[in-house]
């Protein structure tokens, strides 16, 4: 029995902030000569009304639209979030109901971040050959911008929201698209949990808001309310432990970098990408890089490049597409996929 992924869709909310918009909001920022770094140019906000939920059911609605799915045939969802609409239920219950699944569809919220594509396709993959699930739709989904604090001059450029859709089968359908499902490679360093996190948040919840202050260069707000980012910390360990993922991919995977045609990784900033790119030997043709519109969107970064590929007839029969996810965690994980 085999895995593939049958088809994927995305969504973005329709509120934009352009750079030109951060730079009026924050007229003494050099934005442009950061963003050029990173590689974003504008990203998607959730409106103040707009939760994780929407964008997930505007995904989900999205892919069967797409791929001429009927809803009766569902008969597993999972959502990755780490911005759910609430501590409880689970998010995949309430875009169960909204969306119109059937009620003997399995329902279940995945919570990871940069790696959660990687994660949900092998849990979903393991549905499908325990015989649990013969149909799957696993939905990417994140509202992070309403977690990042106003003067967080630098999360507010890197960061964007999306969501997106991936339909998983037991069979092949190729009118579409179809990419078998390989072997997995998984890592998680439970020791930099605190260089990623919101710490006044969920069983640490303190009803207060916490003071905010400047970091020690004075560059941008700090507040435990909102997200924390140690950029220094998550570069380190993406640019040593995920090259030598890359290799571990590979080896259980039984190929050699040359026989990849793409390599799709997390969508961090296009600085990190391009410096992981060289320690693993990977050619720039055989790198997607494409933060420019969407920005980081955590666990649906992957997912939306892959969307991008099909859109523009990139991957062809026989195609070896490398995916690698990492970061909040920390945690990492790598899988191919094959047309």
């Amino acid at each position: 029995m085999d895995a593939y992924i049958n088809g994927v869709s995305y969504y973005l909310p329709e509120k934009v902030l352009t750079n030109h918009d951060l730079q009026n909001i924050y007229p003494n920022w050099e934005v442009d000569k950061v963003t050029s770094r990173i590689g974003v140019q504008k990203r998607y906000v959730a409106s103040e009304s707009e939760f994780t939920s929407d964008l997930a059911i505007g995904a989900v609605n999205k892919l069967l639209n797409d791929y001429n799915i009927e809803k009766s045939s569902i008969d597993y969802l999972i959502i990755c979030s780490q911005t759910p609409d609430y501590l409880l239920p689970a998010t995949a219950c309430i875009v169960q109901d909204k969306v119109g699944l059937p009620k003997s569809c399995g329902a279940v919220d995945l919570n990871l971040g940069c790696s959660g594509y990687i994660y949900g396709l092998g849990f979903a993959k393991g549905l499908l050959f325990s015989g649990q699930a013969k149909n799957i739709i696993f939905v990417t989904s994140e509202t992070l911008t309403k977690f990042i604090h106003p003067e967080d001059k630098s999360n507010r450029a890197l960061f964007g929201d999306a969501a997106t859709a991936t339909f998983i089968t037991i069979n092949p359908n190729k009118e579409f698209f179809s990419a078998k499902i390989k072997s997995f490679k998984y890592g998680t360093d439970g020791s930099g949990y605190d260089k990623l996190i919101i710490k006044n948040s969920a069983g640490h919840l303190i009803k207060k808001q916490s003071e905010s202050f400047l970091d020690e260069e004075g560059n941008f707000i700090l507040n435990d309310d909102y997200l924390y980012m140690n950029g220094t910390e998550i570069f380190n360990f993406t640019a040593f432990e995920i090259p030598k993922l890359i290799k571990d991919i590979l080896e259980v995977n039984s190929v050699v970098i040359d026989d990849i045609t793409m390599t799709v990784l997390h969508q961090a900033n296009s600085f990190m990408l391009d410096f992981i790119r060289k320690r693993s030997g990977i050619h720039s043709d055989k790198m997607f890089i494409d933060l420019i519109d969407t920005g980081n969107t955590l666990s649906s970064t992957i997912p939306i490049a892959l969307c991008k590929l099909i859109e523009n007839n990139n991957i062809k029969e026989n195609n070896k597409i490398l995916l690698s996810g990492f970061g909040v965690g920390l945690s990492m994980a790598g899988v191919i996929i094959e047309n």
